[in-house]
């Protein structure tokens, strides 16, 4: 029988936003790794995971997630994390991995299931969707992601300011992830094509710490990393007027 490796997407942080197949996944597999910075200290995928599996069905595995300058580095750790991975599918042969938003969307499983499956052939790889932040925070702020036949493009600030704003320079909304410690350069783009007093931002959905804003208090200081924020497309034509 082969082994099976399941990717389940947690939703951005508050359990109640994990969906049922994704509860029923975690429960199924017979071990749940949660990925952990090498700082040790609890994240979010954990920390939602223990709201609906035994701490004893756990287990925690280092990422360099809060590497960004050393790719070396960075990719010791992922082979690390893949053989460790490979091991407990060696000897449980089903092996959920938990992570925030969704799976296909920016998450380190992309990476872990690819060095997995090249460690232990034929491993079957799955993935249960999970909510994303950009759906999170428009819920909670009241911002409409898209509407007719408007586009809706998603940008990692990682990549650089001048990606947003070439994606802001465009049609419809523009969702950027990972911008915290780019918010000066993130809130001069926003002024500078016309977007800023329509966009939101939020940081820490749906935990005790959890702040959503709007985009034109950004005063320039640093914010948590996972920031994320919306620049809605621009409306005109009253409703339906993209249809």
């Amino acid at each position: 029988m082969s082994s099976r490796l399941v990717g389940v997407g947690v939703g951005p942080g508050d359990p109640e936003l994990v969906t049922v197949k994704g509860v029923n996944a975690l429960r199924a597999a017979e071990v749940v790794v949660v990925p952990v910075m090498d700082t040790g200290e609890r994240g979010r995928a954990e920390a939602t995971v223990l709201h609906y599996v035994p701490a004893e069905k756990v287990v925690r595995v280092v990422f360099a997630l809060n590497e960004r300058t050393d790719r070396a580095r960075r990719e010791a750790a992922w082979d690390a994390a893949g053989e460790r991975v490979a091991a407990l599918l060696r000897e449980h042969g089903s092996v959920a991995f938990a992570t925030i938003g969704d799976p296909n969307v920016y998450s380190t499983f992309t990476y872990l299931a690819q060095t997995v499956g090249e460690l232990v052939p034929g491993t079957a790889v799955e993935t249960v969707p999970g909510i994303t932040a950009m759906q999170d925070l428009a819920a909670r702020s009241g911002a409409v992601l898209t509407e007719g036949t408007e586009p809706l493009t998603l940008v990692p600030v990682t990549a650089g300011a001048a990606v947003l704003k070439d994606a802001l320079n465009g049609p419809g909304t523009v969702v950027a992830y990972k911008f915290g410690r780019q918010a000066a350069e993130v809130a001069e783009a926003l002024r500078e094509t016309g977007r800023l007093d329509d966009a939101v931002w939020g940081s820490a959905l749906g935990l005790p710490e959890e702040s959503v804003r709007a985009a034109a208090e950004l005063d320039g200081g640093p914010l948590p990393y996972l920031s994320t924020l919306i620049a809605p497309a621009r409306r005109e034509g009253g409703r339906g007027g993209k249809l």
